[in-house]
């Protein structure tokens, strides 16, 4: 009697090493355009094996070899390799944090210079639960603000379709169990099995598929939330993204990390804390 898939041992393997990695961060280079260098190795190495052993590839030769003949595969090593999953109001005391004390002084600074317009941007916005989730928070607290200063809100993270579905602003139940029921009942309306945002949410945060790598095509903002990103980089290009953003951040701008994430190396000249517990800070 043969065997049933379910039955069939998948192959073992031995770690990747590092030039095996180095081979397949070029082929994602050339193909998909994503600089793999600056990624930690032992959380790429551990993605990569995943996605070895679902295609069934012994080794890391062959699956290179697959790699080059499947541009499914190249997409989903991609998504695997930069997937990043959210939810709305991930850490209520920092949206508490950002509507007590650090948006009203945003707004009072810019009515105040007569700037007129106001830039927020999350990189590595995954699927936009969190720009969505502050888009809803200024639409709350910050309707009257809005109407004087000219609000924008933008999304960027490195994966495209990541990125599509974004802008669809379609979820599941799980992906806004953290949303209130009042504004739940408010922003949402049921689509099928999971949830729309109404447009007026949908329309006020702006998408863009963006490598975070890249710091000289960064936005100029006046707060930057990058939360729960940096932890998957190696340390140089931590302090090479938190320097890019510090240079397009006006002074008094706000940045925004992961609860799991702080300043590091000499980037830390270039801010005061805001609120070290929410890992808020402000540039000098």
């Amino acid at each position: 009697m043969a065997a049933s898939p379910a039955d069939i041992a998948l192959p073992v393997h031995a770690e990747i090493t590092d030039d095996e990695l180095t081979e397949i961060g070029t082929i994602l280079s050339m193909w998909r355009g994503i600089n793999m260098s600056a990624y930690k190795d032992k959380c790429m190495k551990r993605r990569v094996a995943i996605r070895m052993r679902s295609t069934r590839c012994h080794d890391a030769a062959e699956y290179c070899n697959l790699l080059r003949q499947s541009p499914l595969e190249l997409d989903l090593l991609q998504k695997a390799l930069t997937i990043h999953v959210s939810q709305f109001f991930r850490n209520p005391s920092m949206f508490d944090k950002l509507r007590e004390e650090v948006l009203p002084g945003i707004f009072s600074s810019c009515v105040k210079t007569g700037a007129g317009k106001l830039r927020f941007w999350c990189l590595g916005c995954a699927g936009g639960e969190e720009p969505f989730s502050l888009a809803i928070l200024l639409k709350e607290d910050f309707s009257k603000e809005m109407r004087r200063v000219q609000t924008v809100i933008h999304g960027t993270d490195i994966d495209a379709e990541t990125i599509r579905t974004a802008q669809q602003g379609e979820y599941v139940e799980e992906r806004i169990k953290g949303v209130p029921a009042s504004l739940k009942d408010r922003y949402f309306r049921r689509n099928g099995a999971g949830f729309r945002l109404v447009p007026e949410i949908r329309e006020m945060v702006t998408f863009m598929r963006g490598d975070i790598t890249r710091t000289k095509e960064y936005l100029t903002s006046d707060l930057v939330v990058c939360r729960n990103t940096l932890i998957y980089f190696a340390r140089p290009d931590q302090e090479k993204i938190l320097h890019g953003i510090a240079d397009i951040l006006p002074s008094g701008g706000i940045l925004v990390l992961g609860k799991s994430e702080t300043l590091v190396g000499d980037v830390r000249q270039r801010y005061e804390a805001v609120c070290p517990v929410e890992r808020i800070y402000r540039r000098l």
